[in-house]
């Protein structure tokens, strides 16, 4: 199988969090014997040992374009904006949410940008026959409207759109404050399918006009999220995450007020935009293999999910499986649809209120034989069912179904 990918960025210097993930999936694809072709939305094209890049036909157009949208917002900054429930949006509510300068944006990038873009792939299509199906992933879908559906009738191959932020990235949910509104404008029944990392974004999708919807959840790749050896484990409680949005409850009750209560811990942070930590000590960012010397270090490692993806059931993020491969002991906070990832008290701890998690880290920091026994635990779980490897036979398997 040969897959054509165009993802959002190769770049892991720039701020789009899921390109790791991209990286692992991309590489397990490898592993499995499918070739890949992977060419960027946004920035350079970044040759790996493991797909074969191909240049981003509108880099200096996307720069400038980016270059302008940011300081269009800047004259416009957005409010921020409440968590909204789940419910059906009404064609009024979406229309409130598109502004005039996100439409502006939008119309200037299927204009300028969108051409390039189907020039490009129409080329690369024409080129290579054999090329199976062509992917995109995370890229702003309402830039690219008709470059699908003109890719499948010049070429009849299945074109998929990869939505690695469900529910966040839906219109009904508003994502972030900042976020990119990626729906408004867009026209998904031109693929051919959806991909999302959550089982119960599937029927929203739908309802936003997808024709036929797959869960691909995240997972890691255990050489990369492998445990290390370190002198000792000298911190007792560690998260690692940044901004306090649509999770700052969890983050005062499981880390600023735990930290007050149990003075004899050593809590950490390594984030930014947490707001009040208690008694937790900031650790300095210096490198991803730092990151995961510190998660080898903690006793006990954090996994705070925002409200999005802990209310809409089997909408994966990359935390619980990152964590488990690095064999840390992992303490959530409710998140719907974590056990059917992981087992509670065997392979993680799920607290339900603030006194609740302080209960078991004092049982978890006194119990170290429990703790090591619950970590082995997870990251063989990882091993037998959540490595990217297994991503990626089951995204062979669905684009197989369409071939």
């Amino acid at each position: 199988m040969k897959l054509l990918f165009v993802v959002s960025s190769l770049d892991l210097t720039q701020p789009f969090s899921a390109t790791p993930a991209w990286w692992q999936l991309m590489k397990g694809l490898y592993e499995i014997g499918v070739e890949v072709i992977a060419t960027p939305y946004q920035g350079d094209a970044i040759e790996s040992l493991w797909w074969r890049a191909v240049e981003n036909p509108a880099k200096w157009q996307g720069d400038a374009f980016k270059g302008a949208r940011d300081t269009l917002r800047k004259l416009r900054p957005e409010k921020p904006s409440q968590q909204v429930q789940m419910t059906e949006t009404t064609a009024a509510d979406e229309a409130q949410q598109d502004s005039l300068t996100d439409k502006l944006i939008r119309q200037t990038a299927q204009t300028l940008i969108a051409p390039l873009w189907l020039r490009h792939l129409d080329k690369l299509l024409t080129k290579e026959p054999d090329i199976d199906a062509v992917i995109f992933v995370t890229v702003p879908l309402n830039q690219l409207n008709g470059v699908p559906s003109e890719l499948i009738r010049r070429h009849n191959k299945p074109i998929f759109y990869y939505d690695g932020d469900v529910p966040a990235s839906l219109p009904n949910m508003r994502g972030f404050a900042s976020g990119f509104r990626i729906y408004n404008g867009a026209q998904p029944e031109e693929y051919t399918a959806f991909l999302s990392n959550s089982t119960g974004g599937e029927d929203l999708l739908k309802q936003l006009g997808a024709k036929a919807t797959h869960t691909l959840w995240y997972g890691a790749d255990p050489d990369v999220f492998a445990p290390i050896d370190v002198p000792q484990q000298d911190l007792d409680v560690l998260f690692y995450g940044h901004g306090r949005e649509y999770r700052g409850e969890w983050v005062d009750a499981m880390i600023r007020d735990a930290s007050n209560a149990l003075p004899d811990a050593h809590f950490a942070v390594r984030g930014t935009r947490l707001g009040d930590i208690g008694r937790a000590q900031p650790l300095p960012y210096l490198s991803f293999s730092k990151l995961r010397e510190y998660a080898c270090r903690s006793k006990i490692n954090l996994c705070i999910t925002r409200g999005a993806h802990a209310s809409v059931y089997g909408s994966a993020s990359s935390r619980p499986f990152e964590l488990s491969a690095m064999q840390c002991c992992i303490v959530a906070n409710p998140y719907n649809g974590l056990d059917m990832w992981f087992e509670p008290e065997k392979e993680i701890v799920i607290v339900n209120s603030g006194e609740e998690a302080i209960e078991r880290y004092r049982y978890l920091l006194s119990h170290d034989t429990e703790r090591q026994r619950m970590a082995s635990a997870a990251r063989e779980r990882v091993l037998k069912q959540h490595t990217f490897r297994h991503r990626a036979q089951e995204l062979r398997q669905i684009v197989e179904s369409y071939l």
